[in-house]
C-alpha cells in the first residue's frame, strides 16, 4: 500500500508540474515541427470541434488557391458539450434530436483561424447529435484539382502521422470511438470537393491528444498508450 501511494504521489507531481509547464514545453516541441499539422497536434492540445476541422482542410489549403470560402458542419456527441450542465446536454432532451448551436460564431473557429491565419473565410454550423462521443465533420471546398490529386497531398502531407488514416472507403463514426485516430475521406462531385473528417471527441479531441504531445516531450514513440481498438459493436 506504501508502494502504491508512493508512485501515485509521484504521478501527482508529474502532472503537477507537467501542466504548470506545459506551455513553454509544447512551444519548443512546435518550434521542431516540420509541417502544418504538427503546429496543430504538438504547439498544444487543441479544442476538439478545431481539431477535427484543421485536419480535414490543412493538406488542401496548403495548395489551393481557387477558393477562399470554406463551408463546415460538425456533429457532436454530448459528451463534447463544455463541463457545464445546460439543458441541452440532459439525456431527456438530446436523445431522438438534432439541433444547431452558435451557428458562424463559435469560438474555437479561432484555434483554426490561427493556424490558417485567415486565408479562408469559414462558414461553420455546429450540431448537437444525439449520441454520446464522437465527432462527424464535413467540409466543402471549390477546386479545380482532380480527386486523384488530392489524394495524393493527402497521403503525403500524413504519411509520418500515424494516427491520421486518410481513406479511399467511405467512412463512418463508430470506426473512430475509443481511439486517438482521426479518419478522413474525400469526394470530388464537378467543382465542389467535400472533405470527412471523425475523431472520438473524448480521445483524439482530448485525453489521446494529450498523451500524444507527452510521448512527444518525454521523446518516446508517438504512439506509445495509444494503440486503441475501435468500438464498432
Amino acid at each position: 500500500a506504501a508502494f502504491t501511494s508512493g508512485i501515485l504521489a509521484i504521478l501527482f507531481g508529474v502532472a503537477v508540474w507537467f501542466f504548470r509547464s506545459r506551455n513553454g514545453i509544447l512551444k519548443a516541441i512546435s518550434s521542431r515541427a516540420e509541417k502544418g499539422l504538427r503546429a496543430v497536434e504538438d504547439e498544444r492540445d487543441k479544442e476538439r470541434i478545431a481539431t477535427a476541422i484543421q485536419l480535414g482542410i490543412l493538406p488542401l489549403i496548403s495548395v489551393n488557391s481557387n477558393s477562399k470560402e470554406i463551408h463546415t458542419h460538425a456533429i457532436t456527441g454530448s459528451t463534447g458539450a463544455g463541463l457545464k450542465l445546460t439543458q441541452t446536454s440532459h439525456f431527456s432532451w438530446r436523445t431522438n434530436n438534432v439541433s444547431w448551436y452558435k451557428p458562424f460564431t463559435h469560438q474555437h473557429l479561432n484555434e483554426v483561424y490561427k493556424t490558417i491565419e485567415k486565408k479562408y473565410n469559414i462558414n461553420f454550423i455546429p450540431i448537437r447529435g444525439n449520441f454520446s462521443r464522437g465527432i462527424f465533420c464535413t467540409s466543402y471546398i471549390k477546386t479545380e484539382l482532380d480527386i486523384d490529386s488530392i489524394y495524393k497531398i493527402y497521403f503525403d502531407y500524413y504519411k509520418d502521422h500515424p494516427f491520421t488514416v486518410v481513406s479511399n472507403e467511405e467512412i463512418h463514426l463508430k470506426q473512430v470511438i475509443n481511439t486517438n485516430k482521426c479518419l478522413i475521406h474525400l469526394k470530388k462531385v464537378e467543382g465542389k470537393l467535400l472533405i470527412t473528417s471523425i475523431i472520438d471527441n473524448l480521445i483524439k479531441g482530448a485525453s489521446g491528444q494529450a498523451i500524444q504531445n507527452m510521448n512527444l516531450m518525454f521523446g518516446l514513440d508517438e504512439t506509445t498508450g495509444l494503440k486503441l481498438k475501435s468500438s464498432i459493436f
